[in-house]
C-alpha cells in the first residue's frame, strides 16, 4: 500500500531536500554587507511612512477574503458561461449539494450554494439577453456615432 505513494513521497522529499541546500547554500556562499540602510522599508521608489508595528484592520483581511471568494467563484462560474449546455448538470449538481447541505444544518453549504445558484441564474439571464439581441441594443448604430 505504502508503494503507491513512494513517488510523491520521493517528489516531497526531494523539493525538501533541494529547497534546504539552496537556503543554506545561500547563507554559506552568500555576501555579507551590513548596510543600516538596507533595513529601511522602501516600497515603490518611496520611502515608507508605515511604522514597523502598524496591524492592519480586521476588515481588510475580511474584504481580502470575500475578494478570493468571489474570485474564485467567477472561475468555477466561467465554463457555464461559455457552454450553457451543461447548465443544467451543474445547476441540478449544485441544487443537490444545497438539499444535502439543507438537510445537514449547514450554513455555511447553504450560502455558498445559495450563492452559486444566484450568480449562474444571473450569468443564464444575461447570456440570454444578450444572444436575443438585448446586448446590441447598447450602443447606437456606427453611421450615428461620433468618430
Amino acid at each position: 500500500m505504502l508503494s503507491t505513494y513512494a513517488p510523491a513521497i520521493v517528489f516531497v522529499l526531494l523539493g525538501t531536500v533541494i529547497g534546504v541546500a539552496f537556503s543554506w547554500l545561500n547563507y554559506v556562499l552568500g555576501p555579507r554587507r551590513a548596510i543600516d540602510h538596507k533595513l529601511d522599508p522602501y516600497e515603490s521608489g518611496m520611502p515608507s511612512e508605515i511604522k514597523q508595528g502598524f496591524r492592519f484592520g480586521i476588515s481588510f483581511y475580511l474584504v481580502a477574503m470575500l475578494f478570493l471568494l468571489f474570485d474564485i467563484e467567477v472561475l468555477f462560474l466561467y465554463p457555464i458561461a461559455v457552454q450553457l449546455r451543461a447548465f443544467g448538470t451543474f445547476a441540478l449538481g449544485v441544487a443537490l449539494w444545497l438539499v444535502y447541505g439543507l438537510e445537514l444544518h449547514a450554513v455555511p453549504i447553504i450560502v455558498a450554494n445559495v450563492v452559486t445558484l444566484g450568480l449562474a441564474l444571473v450569468i443564464l439571464v444575461l447570456k440570454w439577453w444578450y444572444r436575443s439581441g438585448g446586448g446590441h441594443d447598447a450602443l447606437p448604430p456606427a453611421r450615428d456615432r461620433a468618430h
